[in-house]
């Protein structure tokens, strides 16, 4: 058989491959990618690796495969946008894992999604609760959308007919105790001046600074490397002992 016939029919069957076994492996797995993206991000990398590295095979080899694994990976997302079926092939459906602050356990089984999966893109989007969730549904690129219960999303400006404004990015005035000079100059400052507001804010150096910003109102934000708290949450579920630093 004719070499680069064999690589074509062996790259055939690899695609399918990779899109079965990503389809097998669920949602959670997939970290926000498609399966072209899985299938360019893993495959196509490999064989290019193996084009830079393997020197007794001739380039021309792995360029062919590049080249196979790239039609496939166009000529499927083209498909996908003309064929409704293909594309739910390729892509899956959304699913649905809360419901009015109820896990389903069942959706979550299937797509292999486990709780802490859910719990931690729940507080991604600022979901710490799961009774205050309407909605929370499994997008198929693996992000999670969420919708609040009513009684508990926050009210907006428009909620209550109210006029607003703009509120832009904060600028980073220090990090890591270096001050940033050229956001300093940027708002009209001097040294002086923030040197004079974190001394007010009983700091005598900058060393002491991992993090300071100032914000659209004039309102300066500060965190010291050396937090004092009395009482530190612990999110893990590990045996007590030390608190985290």
């Amino acid at each position: 058989m004719n070499v680069y016939l064999e690589i074509l029919i062996r790259s055939l069957g690899a695609f399918a491959g990779v899109i079965f076994i990503t389809r097998l492996v669920g949602k959670s797995q997939v970290g926000g990618l498609n399966i072209a993206d899985w299938v360019n991000g893993i495959v196509i990398g490999s064989i290019a690796a193996s084009l830079a590295t393997d020197l007794k095979t001739p380039a021309g080899i792995y360029a062919f495969a590049l080249l196979v694994f790239l039609v496939l990976t166009v000529f499927s997302e083209w498909v996908g946008v003309k064929y409704r079926p293909v594309h739910k092939l390729l892509s899956d459906d959304p699913t649905v894992v809360v419901h009015n602050g109820v896990i389903l356990e069942g959706n979550m089984h299937k797509m292999r999604y486990t709780v802490d999966d859910l719990t931690t893109q729940l507080r991604q989007k600022n979901a710490f609760n799961i009774a205050d969730v309407e909605y929370a549904i499994a997008e198929p690129n693996g992000e999670l959308s969420v919708l609040l219960k009513s009684q508990v999303a926050p009210v907006t400006p428009q909620d209550l007919h109210m006029p607003s404004k703009y509120k832009g990015v904060p600028s980073e005035l220090v990090v890591d105790g270096v001050i940033i000079r050229q956001n300093l100059k940027q708002n009209n400052l001097e040294e002086d001046w923030l040197l004079g507001e974190l001394q007010k804010q009983g700091i005598q150096s900058l060393k002491e600074v991992f993090y300071a910003s100032l914000d659209q109102d004039g309102n300066l934000y500060v965190d010291k490397k050396q937090d004092k708290m009395s009482y530190k949450q612990d999110v893990t579920d590990k045996l007590p002992g030390k608190m985290p630093q």
